[in-house]
């Protein structure tokens, strides 16, 4: 399940960026930030953009992924018990 929620995160994650970044730039978002061409201002700023959405997007993923799980089994995940 939390396969599943992290591909879907990133799927979401990714396009969420490219929107954000569209709309704060009013551009396309660098296709490759890595590259030495680009300019550091840049590409730091899309690291920092993207870290933020792909981190929001792993945490809600997840979050609704334990709730599922809790729901169907009576309890949370192992990996989320104090006791672990």
């Amino acid at each position: 399940m939390a396969s599943a929620a992290a591909l879907g995160a990133g799927i979401v994650a990714r396009e969420a960026t490219n929107g954000s970044w569209k709309f704060l730039r009013g551009d396309d978002a660098p296709e490759n930030p890595e590259d030495p061409d680009s300019g550091w201002g840049e590409a730091i700023a899309f690291a920092v953009l993207s870290g933020v959405i792909v981190g929001l997007a792993r945490l809600v993923a997840n979050r609704q992924a334990a709730k599922i799980y809790k729901k169907s089994s009576g309890h949370l995940p192992k990996a989320l018990t104090k006791n672990s």
